[in-house]
């Protein structure tokens, strides 16, 4: 015979309140690596212009307020994301032999780990590392160079331009793959279309781009970034210019 309804509501009620509540799953505290874990995330499935505090809170199931005890602005997580990379770089013992190799090898890691997150080089933009491992491996880098026997002023300089050119560069092959996604951006054009479109153009206005369309549309990315950086480190072992002694003014020397 079925239990009467009233008795059966009677009983699940006492289970309920003889049953010992469930303890709350505590949540995972937030800390410096699981900032970066999600600034990652936010970068690698949503771009870098997604990334804001607020995004990366949202990942971690918090308020931005909670993030405010370990970092102090979009720029410290900027700072964290370029040290992350710069975990994954190896760094060689400087060789005076093999310096240029070396140089290009180690910036070749960098470009590689930028290109794995979208846009995530203009986070080393106009930026001064205070991150331990990028500091790292800009040391690293220093070291080859004064190795290679670049005078230290010229191997500052020199490893500010390589940085730039390497992050700008980056960027510009992760903007040019997400308008590729783009089904409304047909204005980004494969190598044979752009060499017809240059022979099309008006021959007296264009007549060196007509001629050299094929050189000019020569080579992939990652050649001619090799290319860059072999011209700025072959410059390198160039004599410099010296200053030339100023002309004594006649006036000084009748004194």
């Amino acid at each position: 015979m079925p239990t009467p309804p009233r008795q059966r509501r009677a009983a699940r009620h006492a289970q309920s309140a003889g049953e010992p509540s469930a303890a709350r799953p505590r949540k995972k505290p937030i800390t410096v690596d699981r900032i970066t874990d999600a600034a990652l995330q936010v970068v690698a499935t949503e771009g870098y212009e997604a990334l804001t505090i607020r995004r990366v809170a949202a990942v971690l199931g918090t308020g931005p307020s909670s993030l405010y005890a370990h970092i102090v602005s979009k720029e410290d997580i900027d700072d964290l994301l370029i040290g992350r990379l710069c975990r994954e770089i190896v760094l060689p013992e400087p060789d005076p032999a093999g310096w240029r190799k070396q140089i290009l090898d180690v910036y070749a890691q960098i470009r590689d780990q930028y290109l794995k997150y979208p846009g995530i080089s203009r986070a080393a933009l106009g930026v001064v590392p205070t991150n331990l491992s990028t500091l790292r491996v800009r040391e690293g880098l220093l070291a080859i160079l004064l190795r290679g026997g670049i005078e230290p002023k010229t191997a500052a300089w020199v490893l500010d331009a390589l940085s730039l050119y390497v992050s700008a560069y980056a960027l510009e092959q992760s903007l040019v793959l997400q308008r590729r996604r783009d089904p409304d951006q047909e204005w980004v054009l494969g190598r044979e279309e752009l060499i017809r479109r240059f022979t099309e153009l008006p021959a007296d206005t264009f007549p060196e781009t007509r001629r050299h369309a094929a050189e000019l549309t020569s080579g992939t990315g990652h050649d001619r970034f090799e290319f860059t950086l072999g011209l700025i480190m072959d410059n390198l072992t160039q004599p410099q210019p010296q200053p030339q002694p100023q002309p004594t003014p006649a006036s000084d020397a009748a004194e």
